[in-house]
C-alpha cells in the first residue's frame, strides 16, 4: 500500500476517531445526568422519610387503639365501681374505701382522656407530614421520569451520530498499512487526543513545535516519520 497515502488515510481516521470520542464523552455528560441523579437521591430520600413517618404513623395509630381499649375498660370499671357505691349497704370503711377507688379510676379516666387527644393531634400532624412526603415523592419521581426520556432520547441521537463515525471509520480502517494502525492504537492508548499531525512548513501539527531541517530529515528518514519532539505520526 502506498505509504503517503495510507498516512493521510490515518489522518482521516484519527479525525473520526476524536469525533466519535467527542461523542462518547457528550453522551457521558450530558447535563440531565447530573439533574437525573440528583433526583434519584431525593427520591431515596424521601422514601426512606416517607418510609419513617409511615411507620411513626402506626405506632402512633397502635396507641391511640390500645389506649382507647383501656380507657373503655377503665370507664366501665368506674362506672360499675360507682353503682356499688350508690347502691349502698356497705359499711363506712369499704364506702370509703370504695369511694377513693372511684376517684382514682376517675383520675385514671381523665388522664386517658387527654392522652388520647394528645394522640389524635400527633396523627393529625403525621399525617399530613405523611402526605406532603408523598406528594414530594410523586412529583420527584414524575420529574426523573421526564429527565430519563430526555436522556434516552438524547442518547439515541448521539448513538445514531456514533453509528455513522463508525461506519465512516470502518471504510477508513482497511486503506491504512497494519503495521501503522497498530502503532496509531499503541498511541492512542498512552495519549489523550492527537497522535498524528499533519508536517506544514516544517510544524508538527500535535505539538506545534518548529522542527529545523536537520530534524525534519530525521523525521522523514523514519517508517512512519515521526515528531523528534513528541514522538507523533508525522503525515508530510
Amino acid at each position: 500500500m502506498e505509504p503517503v497515502r495510507s498516512l493521510h488515510d490515518l489522518l482521516d481516521l484519527q479525525d473520526v476517531d476524536i469525533q466519535i470520542d467527542r461523542l462518547i464523552d457528550q453522551r457521558q455528560s450530558l447535563p440531565e445526568l447530573e439533574d437525573y441523579r440528583s433526583a434519584h437521591e431525593a427520591i431515596v430520600s424521601i422514601t426512606a422519610e416517607r418510609d419513617k413517618t409511615a411507620a411513626r404513623l402506626r405506632e402512633t395509630v397502635l396507641a391511640i387503639d390500645k389506649t382507647t381499649g383501656e380507657l373503655e375498660i377503665s370507664q366501665a370499671k368506674a362506672g360499675a365501681e360507682e353503682m356499688r357505691l350508690y347502691a349502698g349497704g356497705l359499711s363506712a370503711r369499704d364506702a370509703d374505701y370504695l369511694r377513693r377507688e372511684v376517684e382514682l379510676l376517675k383520675n385514671k379516666v381523665s388522664s386517658m382522656e387527654e392522652e388520647i387527644l394528645e394522640l389524635m393531634e400527633v396523627r393529625e400532624e403525621v399525617e399530613a407530614e405523611l402526605a406532603r412526603l408523598e406528594s414530594g415523592l410523586e412529583a420527584e419521581t414524575g420529574h426523573k421520569a421526564e429527565l430519563e426520556a430526555g436522556i434516552r432520547e438524547a442518547w439515541k441521537r448521539i448513538d445514531a451520530e456514533i453509528a455513522v463515525k463508525e461506519h465512516r471509520k470502518a471504510e477508513i480502517i482497511p486503506l491504512v498499512d497494519e503495521d501503522l494502525l497498530g502503532l496509531y492504537d499503541s498511541l492512542r492508548e498512552t495519549r489523550d487526543g492527537r497522535v498524528v499531525g499533519a508536517l506544514t512548513n516544517g510544524v508538527c501539527g500535535v505539538c506545534h513545535l518548529i522542527l529545523s531541517s536537520a530534524e525534519e530529515n530525521e523525521a522523514k528518514r523514519q517508517h512512519p516519520p515521526r515528531c523528534v519532539h513528541c514522538a507523533a505520526i508525522l503525515v508530510p
